[in-house]
């Protein structure tokens, strides 16, 4: 799936003129995106330097956190929207981070490789881990800490007194709303406390 077309899926959800917290913002390039396209701000949060680098070259306000110590500086509401673009996956404490996303802003939105696309389906049944486009590492080397499927956030969403206002699956640069637990590589979420 291209970037430019995950950009653009994820980009229509934001109102314009939005201010924006992007959580794990990698290279800046969702939040300039949403500068340049729909007239939102805000800030993007990173820990690694080469990509809070490349937000700074990007003109994209960054500030250099790790995630897995919450967003205790954020007030309530402090946002209108707080991104978590391939975060969820790398957090320990996913859940918490969840419902400081909902504290923070006045909607969320997540997104993340959808384990039950059928090629990982498949893969498991022949004994082994899946190894595709959206999940491009072997079992032993992976970054992701946990994996999920989109009915599994559809269950924690519900479980935590989320709405979720819209909801579909990424695959191949489509937006996939038919059988997305079975057909989507990307599962996306927009939610409300």
């Amino acid at each position: 799936m291209s970037e430019k077309a995950i950009l653009e899926s994820i980009a229509r959800l934001v109102p314009p003129g939005s201010r924006v917290l992007d959580l794990g913002c990698g290279d800046g390039a969702l939040l300039a995106h949403l500068q340049a396209t729909r007239g939102c701000s805000g800030y993007g949060v990173e820990i690694d330097d080469a990509k809070v680098l490349a937000c700074v070259k990007r003109g994209v306000n960054v500030l250099q956190l790790n995630l897995e110590g919450g967003l205790t500086m954020f007030n309530d509401d402090a946002f209108d929207v707080v991104l978590q673009i391939d975060t969820l996956q790398h957090l320990r404490n996913a859940q918490t981070m969840l419902l400081e996303t909902a504290r923070v802003g006045r909607l969320g939105i997540v997104a993340f490789p959808n384990f039950a696309h059928w090629p990982n389906r498949l893969a498991v049944l022949q004994g082994h881990m899946p190894v595709t486009k959206r999940l491009p590492y072997q079992w032993y080397d992976t970054p992701n800490i946990r994996v999920g499927t989109y009915r599994d956030f559809e269950v924690l969403a519900r479980r935590n007194g989320l709405t979720i206002e819209d909801s579909f699956g990424l695959h191949e640069g489509h937006e996939v709303r038919t059988l997305p637990n079975l057909l989507a590589s990307t599962a996306v979420f927009r939610f409300s406390s």
